[in-house]
C-alpha cells in the first residue's frame, strides 16, 4: 500500500505553516512594540480581570469594583478566557519578575490559538476537497491572520477564542461521512461559543437549525450524528451554566452572556433535537419535517417565555446620549451604513469575500455541485456577513468562512485551466478569482480608489503607529498616566477610552470604560463635561469624583466640547479652571491634564 505524500499529510503540514504565521507575526510586529498589551481597550480590561482573579477575587464574581459608580460593574465576560491567561502568567511567574510573566503569557496565548485555528480549517480543507484544497485554504487562513489583530501579540480578548470555535464547528459540520465524534464535538464548539461571546449566538443557532434540517432530511442515516450533536450542546452548555454562572444569578436573565435565557433555550432546543433523533428517524421524511416544525413551536414558546427581549440588539437599550457620543465612534459596533459614512474604502475588506462567498454557495447549490456542503457553508457565512451589516465586526466571522467554498473554487478553476493552457479565459479567470478571495486585495483596492495614493501610505503608517502600541503625548499609556498612578487612590473622571489604562496602570476607580453595562458610570462622566462648570460641580461632588483626567485630544472629549462650547470640558480646553479644581503641573509625552478636586468651601 502506497503511504501518502508529505504534502498531503495535515499532521506535517499545519506546522509549517503556524510556524510560518507566527515568525511573520513576529518579525512583523514585535520590532516596533512598546507595550505587551494589545491596543485594543478590551485587551486591557481583560488583563485587569485577570489580575483580580489572580489576586483572589471569587471565580464567580465578575464584578469589577472599581469601575462605574458604587458597586462597580458586572461584567459580562468569561472566566473560561480568563482561566488559561491567568494559568500562563502563574506558570511564568515561577521563574519571570510579574511584569514580564504577563508579558509572556500575552505573546504566548494569541500566538498559541493560531494552531487550532489552522488546524481546524486544514481539516475542513481536507474533507471538502482533499489535500490541494487543504493547502489552498490554509494559505488563505495564514493571510488572513497576518492582515488582521487578533492574533498578534498582547491580544487577549475572546474575538480570537471565538474565530477558532467557528472554524472548528465548520471544519466538523463538512463531514461528509457524518461521523457521531465530528457533530458531538460541534455541539460542545457550540456550547463553548455560547458562553464565551453572545457575538456568535446567531452562528449558534444557524448551526442547531442546520443539524436538524440534516437530521429531518436524511433520517436513520443521521439519527446517530443528531443525537451526538444535541447531546453534547445540551450537557456541556448545562455543565458551563452551573460552573460559572454564580447561584445568585441563576434566574437573572441577560442578552450579552450566557444566563438563564440562552442557557434555557439551548437545553431545550437540544433535548428536543436528542429526543427526535432517538424515537423518530425510523419515520417517514414528511413525518420528521412535521416533529421538527411541533419541535420549533416549542422552542419558540420557550423563547417568549424566557427571554422575548433577547431578540433584538443588547445594545439597542443603551442611551441615546451614549449611542451619540459614545457608540457612534467605535468602528467595530458600527452597521454598513455608518461605515460607508465614516470609511466608505474600507467597505470592500469587510464585505465583498463573505459576499463572494455567499454568491459561490449559491450557485454551486443551485447547480445541484455538492448541494448539502454549499448549503452548509452558505449558511454558515450568510448569518455572519447579515451580523456584519448590523456590526461591522462579524466581517471577519464571513471573511473566515468564506475561506471553504473560495477555496474549493480555487481549485476547480485551476484544474479546469490546466486541461486547456491555450484558454485565456480560464487563466485570466482564476487569477481574478485568486485576487477576489482575499480581503485585503478589497481593502487596499477601496482605500486606493477613495483615497488614492496618499491614503495608502497613511493607513500604512496608522498601521504602524497602532503596532507602536502609543504614540507622543497620549493620554492611554503608562508613560501618560504616570502622574495620575502617582496620586493616592481615588476615583477619576476621564474619557471612557481612557478607562480600561487607567484601571490597568493605577489603583484608581474610574467613572467610564467603554463598556455597554456601565451606563451610569459613562453617562455621569459625560454630563460632567457638557454640564456648565458650575453645574458640573455638583456631578462631581455627587458622584465621589476626586480627579479629572482631561484629554483634549480624545475623540469622545472632542464631540463633548463641539456640542457644548459652555461646557466644562470646553472651559478646560480654553484653560478657564473652575475654583473647585486645582490643576497639576504638566509633564512630558502626556496629553492629559490632571485636575484634583478641592475640598467643598464649607469644609
Amino acid at each position: 500500500m502506497r503511504s501518502r505524500p508529505l504534502w498531503s499529510r495535515p499532521e506535517l503540514v499545519v506546522p509549517l505553516y503556524c510556524f510560518a504565521v507566527i515568525l511573520a507575526i513576529a518579525l512583523l510586529n514585535l520590532p516596533f512594540a512598546r507595550d505587551y498589551v494589545g491596543v485594543d481597550n478590551d485587551d486591557a480590561m481583560r488583563l485587569v480581570e485577570v489580575r483580580d482573579f489572580l489576586a483572589g477575587q471569587n471565580w464567580f464574581d465578575l464584578t469589577q469594583y472599581r469601575l462605574g459608580l458604587d458597586g462597580g460593574v458586572l461584567m459580562h465576560w468569561s472566566r473560561l478566557i480568563d482561566l488559561p491567561i491567568a494559568g500562563l502568567i502563574r506558570g511564568f511567574g515561577f521563574f519571570l519578575p510579574s511584569e514580564r510573566a504577563e508579558a509572556a503569557a500575552l505573546l504566548v496565548w494569541p500566538l498559541f490559538l493560531i494552531t487550532p485555528l489552522l488546524a481546524s480549517m486544514a481539516l475542513a480543507g481536507l474533507r471538502i476537497g482533499g489535500p490541494k484544497v487543504m493547502h489552498v485554504a490554509l494559505g488563505m487562513t495564514a493571510l488572513l491572520i497576518i492582515t488582521t489583530n487578533r492574533f498578534l501579540p498582547g491580544a487577549i480578548d475572546h474575538h480570537n477564542v471565538q474565530l477558532v470555535l467557528v472554524a472548528f464547528i465548520a471544519a466538523m459540520l463538512v463531514d461528509g461521512a457524518y461521523r457521531a465524534a465530528s457533530f458531538g464535538l460541534a455541539g460542545a464548539a457550540c456550547a463553548l461559543a455560547l458562553a464565551i461571546g453572545a457575538e456568535t449566538t446567531p452562528l449558534v443557532a444557524a448551526v442547531c437549525l442546520i443539524v436538524a434540517l440534516q437530521w429531518a432530511w436524511h433520517g436513520e442515516r443521521f439519527r446517530v450524528a443528531a443525537a451526538a450533536f444535541a447531546l453534547t450542546l445540551s450537557l456541556v452548555v448545562s455543565l458551563i451554566f452551573f460552573g460559572t454562572v454564580p447561584p445568585r444569578l441563576y434566574t437573572f436573565i441577560t442578552c450579552d452572556s450566557l444566563s438563564l435565557g440562552y442557557y434555557g433555550m439551548t437545553a431545550i432546543g437540544g433535548s428536543l433535537l436528542f429526543l427526535s433523533s432517538i424515537f423518530a428517524s425510523r419515520f417517514g421524511r414528511t413525518t420528521r419535517f412535521a416533529i421538527l416544525l411541533v419541535d420549533g413551536v416549542v422552542l419558540a414558546a420557550s423563547v417568549l417565555v424566557l427571554a422575548p427581549h433577547c431578540l433584538r440588539n443588547p445594545l439597542s437599550d443603551l442611551d441615546p446620549m451614549l449611542v451619540t457620543l459614545w457608540l457612534s465612534g467605535v468602528t467595530e459596533a458600527q452597521n454598513i451604513a455608518g461605515q460607508a459614512r465614516h470609511d466608505p474604502g474600507s467597505l470592500g475588506g469587510f464585505y465583498a469575500v463573505g459576499l463572494f462567498g455567499i454568491a459561490i454557495c449559491l450557485f454551486r447549490a443551485l447547480r445541484r455541485d455538492r448541494t448539502e456542503l454549499h448549503v452548509i457553508l452558505l449558511a454558515l457565512i450568510s448569518v455572519c456577513w447579515v451580523i456584519a451589516l448590523v456590526q461591522v465586526r462579524g466581517a471577519v466571522f464571513s471573511n473566515l468562512l468564506a475561506v471553504l467554498p473560495l477555496s474549493l473554487l480555487i481549485i476547480d478553476l485551476r484544474r479546469h485551466a490546466a486541461e486547456d493552457p491555450e484558454d485565456l479565459s480560464a487563466g485570466f479567470t482564476y487569477v481574478m478569482t485568486v485576487l477576489m478571495a482575499v480581503p485585503p486585495v478589497w481593502a487596499l483596492g477601496g482605500v486606493f480608489l477613495a483615497e488614492g495614493t496618499a491614503g495608502l501610505a497613511n493607513r500604512a503608517r496608522e498601521s504602524r503607529v497602532l503596532s507602536a502600541g502609543s504614540t507622543e503625548a497620549d493620554c492611554v499609556s503608562g508613560q501618560a498616566l504616570r502622574q495620575l498612578a502617582d496620586l493616592p487612590a481615588g476615583t477619576v473622571a476621564a474619557p471612557s477610552g481612557s478607562g480600561a489604562p487607567i484601571l490597568r496602570f493605577t489603583d484608581h476607580r474610574t467613572l467610564s470604560a467603554p463598556y455597554h453595562r456601565n451606563q451610569g458610570g459613562m453617562l455621569t462622566e459625560l454630563h460632567i463635561g457638557l454640564a456648565t462648570p458650575e453645574e458640573a460641580e455638583a456631578f462631581v461632588r455627587g458622584a465621589g469624583v476626586s480627579i479629572i483626567a482631561f484629554c483634549p485630544t480624545d475623540p469622545q472629549t472632542g464631540r463633548i466640547v463641539n456640542l457644548k462650547p459652555d461646557g466644562l470640558y470646553a472651559a478646560l480646553k480654553r484653560g478657564d479652571i473652575p475654583a473647585y479644581l486645582q490643576p497639576l503641573p504638566a509633564i512630558e509625552n502626556s496629553g492629559l491634564t490632571i485636575f484634583t478636586v478641592k475640598p467643598p468651601a464649607n469644609q
